[in-house]
């Protein structure tokens, strides 16, 4: 297993966060991994290092650091209503300390949101257009998302039309929170606008899936799989992504009688 080093850290503004690399020398592209709606947890943390063991460095800063009870927030008890502006302000912080770190291609840099966090990338990429790729966790494309409000800034589409960097989004069969619906309303926004993307609807995953800390959600075949995928396509685009061409994937594996009001929360 490759070895890998780590670290506590702030960014700008006083951001912190932990920082997971590989060991040795040359440039390395990399992630910031933005968490679910549990704040920087052990989850997260083993997410970044796992990267770091595959080749990527990456950033996992804590965006609800600024929350009064922490225990609770990690618990679920409580939740942080992120706003995309303070999201951008965040990222800008992040991908700005990850830019600067002398093993890092600036030029090869992605975010990934996973599940509350999952249109920020997105939301990041349509206003700065820096980062390599947009990283979509079974987050974004919930109806309640496409509208903006106290929290969101401009309409979901809109953003989708100015994104520039190919777009992964990862979703699964049995979420309660994102239908079939949904991610072809998200697949159908991406395509009318243009844009390069891979999207793959998992087979009985629930919302939550890739969490292994949380034994009624994970499921290891989906998880394992979808991470490669994840790979595969980060591989593919810091190796060089053509801007004169589009790749358009979607695959969708679900049952013929799918009936999205019998999906139900996991614990």
């Amino acid at each position: 297993m490759a070895e890998i080093v780590t670290k506590e850290l702030r960014c700008t503004g006083g951001l912190p966060a932990f920082l997971a690399v590989p060991a040795g020398e040359g440039k390395v592209g990399a992630v910031v991994l933005m968490h679910e709606r549990y704040g920087l947890v052990k989850h997260t943390r083993d997410l970044a290092e796992r990267f770091a063991r595959e080749g990527f460095a990456c950033l996992a800063p804590d965006f609800f650091y600024k929350h009064p009870d922490q225990d609770a927030l990690h618990r679920g008890g409580v939740g942080y209503p992120l706003k995309d502006a303070e999201a951008i302000a965040y990222l800008d912080s992040a991908v700005g300390e990850l830019a600067a770190l002398p093993r890092i291609d600036a030029g090869k840099i992605a975010v990934m949101g996973v599940c509350q966090t999952g249109r920020h990338p997105l939301v990041f990429a349509a206003e700065r257009q820096s980062i390599a790729a947009a990283l979509v966790w079974y987050g974004a494309a919930n109806a309640r998302e496409w509208q903006p409000s106290d929290r969101y800034m401009k309409p979901l589409d809109d953003m989708l039309a100015r994104v520039e960097c190919p777009v992964l989004g990862i979703f699964g069969e049995a979420d309660h929170l994102i239908s079939l619906t949904d991610v072809r309303r998200f697949r159908d926004s991406l395509e009318r606008h243009d844009k390069t993307y891979t999207i793959r609807v998992f087979a009985g995953a629930p919302h939550g899936w890739l969490n292994d800390t949380m034994p009624g959600r994970y499921r290891r075949e989906a998880a394992e799989a979808a991470w490669a995928l994840q790979r595969a396509f980060l591989d593919r685009i810091f190796a060089g992504h053509d801007k004169r061409r589009r790749l358009q994937v979607y695959e969708c594996d679900y049952a013929a009688d799918y009936d999205f009001s019998k999906n139900v929360r996991l614990e």
